[in-house]
């Protein structure tokens, strides 16, 4: 079955006010991003589908490209008219991270992002520091790779570019219906694309989404907003109390009541990203809502003098409805033509940072399961054996980042005050590590969790290529056939 042949692709496109910071900083050379080497060793599959991702985000793409190394046909549809610079910071954990490197982004990642040394948490009113976490070099030691801030837009063109001479991107190509039993998508232009595999990776308030839940539902709201911002640091390093903030290099949280403030430089130490959650007052799920930086002031009124100040150098800002989704019970098609991906099944608030980093998964696993296909039979059973791989992982992460929600605004009182007693009690220990000291301290269930070592080693040691290799090594015999791929 073969994909319509598409017009030529439009190029990445940056934001009009921000082209010549972004031509500099996303690949930090000026150099177009190549293809490093070949996935799964080499191995590719030896029937090759026609696949169409729809949405051209983080995990659309990074599917593209997995399912590209892994032999296949991949056509990206994406909504917008151009590709161009959204979003403000991302964090990247070593469980991302590691697969990039393995992509060969390495060294871009080195020249755009930044590596930070710790996490800290403040108290919203007076600034005092009750949490701390070592975070730099110690990542790569404990987990194999390591942490990064990076801006969304870096990230986004290292990737495309990374994808683009792999296969075809069409923009302008909004997906309005589909018909499941073919697989065929209907275009807001009224053509008609045929494929063998459609991935839906169109986001939170996905298109696709309903077909597999047997028809329309919507996100709900999480009672949370956010304003997004970027200062230049060269603002914060004129001012003695803020040049701290991008000398030390860390991410530094503020917590108060119903509301938090987390912050960290970007785009080698020359933006700092701030992010500013607060109860929502009505508003649109987007990234790209404008924002009044005179409301924001007013929803920060009486917090610590240094978050005045960022404020005050803050002319203009992003709104950002948060929204959540339950956990599906499937996120694939009863007819084995259409599975989702990221967002549209497992939407990630941000509470946790890992929301880029579970779509990536899911394509990683998505992309080296589909490196063994061989004949048609298998399609759906690698597609359940994704779920099963990815489901348990990605809907546990969903809770813990609803459980930080919690955590970061509680009101001023007893609670606070425990989660302030565990959170420094946890610093402590942690600062007697940094010391050469050893840990004295249970810290399973602390209410700072990246200073849970046992879940950072299961949510930073996760490799999604060799949890896709273990499920082959022990369910492959059941897809081996005559023409199968061993």
């Amino acid at each position: 079955m073969r994909l319509s042949v598409p017009p030529p692709s439009l190029p990445f496109i940056a934001s009009m006010s921000t082209t010549d910071n972004m031509s500099q900083t996303a690949t930090g050379t000026g150099e177009r991003i190549v293809n490093a080497g070949k996935l799964y060793q080499g191995r590719r599959a030896s029937l090759s589908l026609e696949v169409v991702v729809v949405g051209c985000g983080l995990g659309g793409i990074a599917a593209a490209y997995c399912l590209a190394q892994a032999g296949h046909k991949v056509t990206i549809l994406e909504a917008a008219l151009v590709i161009g610079e959204i979003g403000a910071g991302i964090q990247v954990g070593p469980n991302l991270t590691r697969l990039l490197i393995r992509w060969g982004l390495g060294k871009h990642l080195e020249e755009v992002a930044v590596k930070p040394e710790g996490l800290k948490f403040r108290r919203w009113c007076t600034g005092e520091t009750v949490a701390w976490t070592r975070w730099g070099n110690t990542m790569e030691e404990e987990y194999g790779a390591p942490y990064y801030h990076i801006h969304r837009a870096d990230f986004h063109r290292m990737l495309y570019e990374l994808v683009e001479p792999q296969c075809t991107i069409r923009t302008n190509c909004r997906v309005v219906s589909m018909d499941t039993s073919k697989p065929t998508l209907t275009l807001e232009s009224g053509e008609v694309m045929h494929a063998d595999l459609v991935i839906g990776a169109d986001g939170v308030k996905s298109t696709l989404r309903q077909y597999v839940v047997g028809g329309p539902d919507r996100a709900r709201s999480t009672g949370d907003a956010a304003y997004r911002a970027v200062i230049p640091t060269e603002k914060l390093l004129r001012d003695p109390d803020l040049r701290s903030l991008v000398e030390k290099s860390e991410m530094v949280g503020w917590i108060g009541p119903r509301r938090h403030i987390m912050a960290y430089n970007i785009r080698a130490k020359r933006e700092y990203n701030i992010v500013m959650v607060h109860p929502d007052g009505g508003g649109e799920e987007s990234w790209t809502a404008k924002g009044s930086a005179d409301n924001m002031r007013v929803e920060f009124a009486g917090w610590e003098p240094r978050i005045q100040k960022l404020l005050a150098m803050i002319p203009s800002t992003l709104k950002w409805k948060l929204m959540d989704r339950d956990p599906l019970e499937t996120w694939i098609h009863k007819d084995g033509k259409l599975v989702l991906l990221g967002d549209s099944c497992h939407p990630m608030l941000p509470y946790r940072a890992q929301g880029s980093a579970m779509a990536v998964e899911d394509a990683a696993v998505l992309g080296n399961l589909f490196s063994r296909l061989a004949h048609r039979s298998q399609i759906l059973p690698l597609l359940h054996a994704y779920q099963s791989i990815r489901y348990d992982r990605a809907t546990a992460t969903q809770i813990s980042s609803r459980l930080n929600q919690h955590i970061f605004h509680l009101p001023d009182g007893p609670q606070q005050e425990e989660r302030d007693r565990e959170m420094r009690a946890a610093m402590e220990d942690a600062l007697r590590v940094a010391r050469g000291e050893r840990s004295t301290l249970a810290l399973a269930g602390n209410a700072n969790q990246w200073a849970d070592k046992e879940k950072n080693l299961i949510q930073f040691g996760y490799d999604a290529d060799e949890e896709a290799e273990k499920w082959w090594q022990n369910h492959g015999h059941t897809l081996r056939g005559p023409r199968a791929l061993l």
